[in-house]
C-alpha cells in the first residue's frame, strides 16, 4: 500500500439516468461502510487494499457527494420501549402540491414516524412508525384519522420482522 492512488479520480460522475458511477474501490467503500460504519480510516483502507490518505479522500467525496448521507447507530427499539412498529397506508382527499406538503409537514413533527414515503397505487403514504403498546398505537391510528386532508387510514401491525437490511446493494 502506499499514499498514491493511480484509480482514484477528483469527481464522481452521475449517469444520465442519476445513478453514481462509482469504480470498484468506491463500490467497496460504501460496501464495508453499509456493514460497519465505526471502523476507522486505518482499518477501511486495510480492508480495500489502499492507504489511508486516499481512503479518506475517497470517504470524503462520499460524502460531499451526498453518497454516504450519515452513520447511525442501529438500536433495538423494544430496549427502548418501543415494542410495536406499525404501518399505515395514508388517503388523502387530493393530490394537489399543497396538500401532499401539509400532510409531509405534519407527519415529520411527530418522533414516532420514523419514515414516510409517497407511493403510487392503493393510497398516498405509507408510514413506518413506532408505539410503545397498543393503546399508543391506537392514539396514533386516531390521530392519523384526524389530520386535515386525510380521508383513509390503513394500519399494519408487524408481527415479527425477519430481515431488516440497512444501504442497498452495491
Amino acid at each position: 500500500m502506499n499514499d498514491r492512488d493511480p484509480g482514484e479520480r477528483d469527481q464522481i460522475t452521475i449517469s444520465p439516468h442519476g445513478a453514481a458511477e462509482l469504480d470498484a474501490i468506491d463500490r467497496q467503500i460504501v460496501v464495508e461502510l453499509q456493514e460497519d460504519g465505526r471502523m476507522t480510516n486505518v482499518e477501511l483502507a486495510r480492508r480495500i487494499g489502499i492507504s489511508a490518505p486516499p481512503c479518506l479522500r475517497r470517504v470524503r467525496r462520499l460524502e460531499e457527494t451526498g453518497i454516504i448521507r450519515g452513520y447511525h447507530a442501529e438500536v433495538d427499539a423494544a430496549k427502548l420501549g418501543w415494542s410495536l412498529t406499525l404501518f399505515a397506508l395514508i388517503g388523502l382527499e387530493s393530490q394537489k402540491g399543497s396538500v401532499l406538503e401539509a400532510f409531509e409537514a405534519q407527519i415529520a413533527q411527530w418522533p414516532e414516524v420514523r419514515e414516510c414515503h409517497m407511493i403510487r397505487g392503493g393510497g398516498d403514504f405509507l408510514v413506518r412508525l413506532v408505539a410503545r403498546d397498543a393503546a399508543h398505537q391506537n392514539l396514533l391510528t386516531n390521530q392519523l384519522t384526524d389530520l386535515v386532508h386525510v380521508v383513509r387510514v390503513q394500519t399494519l401491525q408487524t408481527i415479527r420482522t425477519s430481515l431488516d437490511r440497512a444501504g442497498v446493494p452495491v
